[in-house]
C-alpha cells in the first residue's frame, strides 16, 4: 500500500559514524577553556565519557521522558565539578550540547538522496524522527549533506521531551503533518526502539534498515521488511508510487 508518509529515523539510517568511545577532543578543550583551567584535560574526559555512559544506561527505559540539555549535563557530567566550572558550563549547555552530538564522520547512508528523491517525486511527504541531545546539530548536518529540504517535519527528543520507543515521538510528527500513523511508514535500524516505536504507534509499516547498531540490541518485534541500505528502501517505495 502506497504509504501517506514516510518517517525515518537519523542515526543507522539517514547517516551513520563509526561508535565514539572518547568524548571529542575539541569539546574537552572548549570546556577546559570555558572554565579556564579549573579541572584537567583528562578530568574532563572522563567526566564526559562516564557521563555518556551513564546517560546510555538512563535512557535505556521502556516508555522514557528525555530529559533536557541541561538536565543531562547536570545530572550526568557536573556532579563532583567545582562550582568554578559547573556555572559556565551551564551557561553554555545548549551550545556544548550541539557540539557534543555532531560528528565530524557522519556520512549518508549509501542510496538515501536517491530514496528521497523517490519519495519527493511520488509526492510522498518525509519526516524524521530521532533520538538526540541535540536536534540542531542533526537539523544542520541534514541541510549540509543538501537533504534537509526533502523533510516536512523533523522531531527530535531533545525538543520533544520524549524518547523512543515512547509512540509520542511518532505522533508527533504524524500530527504534524495531519495523517494517521496507520497510513504512514517508518524505518529505523534498532529493534528495541524503533520497531517497538512504530508497533505502539500503529505504524501501517515498520521498517527495519540494520546498522552496527541492530545487532547488539535486544530482540524487538518482526519487522514488515528490512531493507539494506538507503536503494533497497528506494526500490520499496518505487513499487508502491
Amino acid at each position: 500500500m502506497r504509504p501517506a508518509a514516510i518517517l525515518l529515523d537519523f542515526g543507522g539510517v539517514l547517516a551513520d559514524a563509526p561508535p565514539r568511545r572518547t568524548a571529542p577532543p575539541g569539546l574537552v578543550l572548549r570546556i577546559f577553556n570555558l572554565i579556564k583551567g579549573t579541572l584537567t584535560p583528562g578530568e574532563i574526559q572522563r567526566s564526559l565519557t562516564d557521563g555518556a555512559a551513564a546517560y546510555a544506561a538512563w535512557r535505556d527505559e521502556d516508555w522514557p521522558d528525555e530529559l533536557s540539555q541541561a538536565e543531562v549535563w547536570e545530572r550526568f557530567i557536573l556532579p563532583g565539578w567545582p562550582p568554578a566550572a559547573q556555572v559556565p558550563v551551564r551557561g553554555a549547555a545548549r551550545k556544548l550540547s550541539y557540539e557534543w552530538a555532531w560528528r565530524d564522520n557522519w556520512a549518508l547512508r549509501p542510496g538515501i538522496p536517491e530514496a528521497l528523491h523517490t519519495a519527493a517525486t511520488a509526492n510522498i511527504p518525509l519526516a524524521v524522527v530521532s533520538n538526540t541531545l541535540s536536534g540542531a546539530a542533526h537539523r544542520d548536518f541534514l541541510d549540509k549533506a543538501d537533504i534537509g529540504r526533502f523533510f516536512a517535519v523533523q522531531i527530535y527528543s531533545d525538543e520533544a521531551g520524549v524518547r523512543k520507543p515512547n509512540p509520542q515521538m511518532i505522533w508527533n510528527a504524524t500530527d504534524e503533518l495531519g495523517l494517521s500513523p496507520e497510513d504512514c511508514w517508518f524505518v529505523g535500524d534498532t529493534p528495541r526502539r524503533d520497531l517497538v516505536c512504530a508497533r505502539r504507534a500503529g505504524i501501517q509499516r515498520a521498517i527495519l534498515m540494520p546498522s552496527p547498531r541492530t545487532t547488539v540490541e535486544p530482540d524487538g518485534p518482526t519487522p514488515d521488511n528490512t531493507v539494506e541500505d538507503g536503494f533497497s528502501l528506494q526500490a520499496l517505495i518505487a513499487k508502491t508510487s
